[in-house]
């Protein structure tokens, strides 16, 4: 195998990798600004943070990368390179698929270890059992995750940004509240640079076992109702379906409220007066009129859009803020045998720090989470390529029947839980809504083009109403 400079590896690896944000561009170069050896030794465990520079933008990313001369298949997956060092070559790999070294960062949280500038911190009475190996799950892409066991999972953050991540401030304030649909923060681990402030690089929660991911159930749910027969001239209802997901749907609207409930009382609510939404609607207009430009399948609904975000101007009264959860979707949400869990605080992966932290109006997670309903509903026949356009008129009107089913239970279970009615305040949460399509749009454009027809088939849906 031939032996190149870790850098020139990761200049072709990083790439290919799901969590890496940048896939859009050709990567100009790759350095590390930080490496601190946490296990010496064959294997070895490094802790490297790599600047990306990908023409004016430099991103900062983290990774544990394993060292071995010899490399057992069971790691392969993570494969860097073979790279030179003093006593020979040696293979760099992914250290998330070896459990002989994630065992390391258990172990450094559990004792509230600091190597270097890394700092580890344990939640006080928390038992940490550090025998037990991580394995890395395949769910996420913008982060990696190692389930420890059935007791914790580690979610380690890859594209790093300055300060404390909004995932652990917000867990950790749920879990002092003792929210039941959060799990609980049990350690973090952090880099602290030269001027003292720290990045945030690990949340280790409480790990859900037996849970099962809201979008994978939404989906067998609308499998079941597209199999559901269909007698000539008579629409079957949706609620039918063998697999209905309007149970569920109540229940996770029930428990975003009372999650909202807690933000509030945590972090607060201010009050923003009808004159200082011109600031909002200026960025919903800057946003449509960006991604209309790159994207012309959304230039025929731009007029529909626009006039929702001219009624939203038109409001009076004052509107109250509070943190958000801010990237609300069927893949954020887990059913345990208890009930609902909310996971991933973080934002949306396409906002600017600063924004993913702004307060905003809690129908800002209740039209995410809507417009995932539409998702779930078209996803399975996104290519209509294969079907005659009767039979995807048909498609569309059975989509809209089972999204239009389990978004009325969703705000019927969000209101009577004491969330603010949607019902009430239909034109934010049709302007709310819509700006959050024309963002799946633009994410869909630049990262799954496939998916793209699903945002625009839901948004002419959507611009009728």
């Amino acid at each position: 195998m031939t032996v190149h400079s870790l850098a020139d590896l990761l200049l072709s690896w990083l790439p290919q990798q799901r969590w890496f944000a940048g896939k859009d561009r050709p990567v100009d170069g790759v350095s590390v600004v930080s490496a601190t050896e946490l296990r010496a030794g064959d294997p070895g465990l490094r802790h490297l943070v790599l600047e990306v520079r990908q023409g004016p933008v430099a991103d900062r990313y983290q990774l544990f990368a394993g060292v071995r001369s010899e490399l057992p298949d069971r790691v392969r997956p993570g494969l860097i390179g073979r790279v030179p060092l003093d006593g020979g070559p040696v293979h760099v790999y992914d250290a998330i698929h070896d459990p002989e070294l994630t065992g390391l960062l258990l172990a450094a949280i559990e004792s509230g270890a600091e190597v270097g500038p890394l700092r580890f911190h344990r939640v006080p009475g928390v038992p940490i059992d550090v025998t037990l190996p991580g394995a890395p799950t395949s769910a996420e892409q913008s982060n990696s995750s190692l389930i420890f066991g059935d007791a914790h999972i580690c979610k380690l953050f890859r594209r790093l940004s300055a300060g404390v991540n909004p995932d652990l401030e917000v867990n950790l304030a749920l879990t002092r509240r003792g929210s039941a649909h959060v799990p609980a923060v049990h350690g973090w681990f952090e880099l602290v640079g030269d001027d003292g402030e720290p990045v945030t690089l690990g949340l280790l929660s409480e790990f859900v076992p037996g849970a099962t991911d809201g979008w994978q159930l939404a989906v067998t749910s609308v499998r079941d109702w597209f199999a559901q027969p269909q007698e000539p001239g008579v629409f079957p209802d949706p609620a039918l379906a063998g697999g209905d997901f309007g149970g569920e749907a109540e229940r996770l609207g029930a428990a975003t409220a009372e999650v909202h409930r807690d933000l509030a009382a945590e972090f607060g609510v201010s009050e923003v007066r009808p004159q200082d939404l011109a600031g909002l609607v200026h960025a919903m207009r800057a946003q449509l009129a960006e991604v209309a430009e790159g994207v012309p399948d959304l230039k025929p609904y731009v007029p529909a859009i626009g006039a929702a975000f001219d009624a939203l101007s038109g409001l009076t009264g004052p509107l109250p803020f509070q943190r958000v959860h801010g990237d609300y979707h069927l893949g954020q949400v887990l059913r345990s045998g208890t009930g609902w869990v909310l996971l991933d605080f973080e934002g949306e992966p396409a906002r600017t720090p600063q924004e993913r932290v702004a307060p905003g109006h809690p129908l800002r997670d209740v039209a995410g989470m809507l417009r995932s309903f539409e998702y779930a509903a078209r996803f399975l026949h996104a290519d209509e390529n294969y079907v005659t356009p009767d039979a995807a008129h048909a498609l569309e009107a059975r989509s809209e029947a089972w999204a239009e089913r389990n978004r009325r239970a969703f705000c019927r279970g969000y209101a009577q839980a004491g969330g603010t009615d949607p019902a009430a305040h239909a034109t934010l949460l049709r302007a709310l809504e819509l700006d959050k399509a024309v963002y799946e749009i633009r994410y869909e454009a630049g990262n799954r083009p496939s998916w793209l027809p699903v945002p625009l088939r839901s948004l002419a849906h959507l611009t009728r109403r």
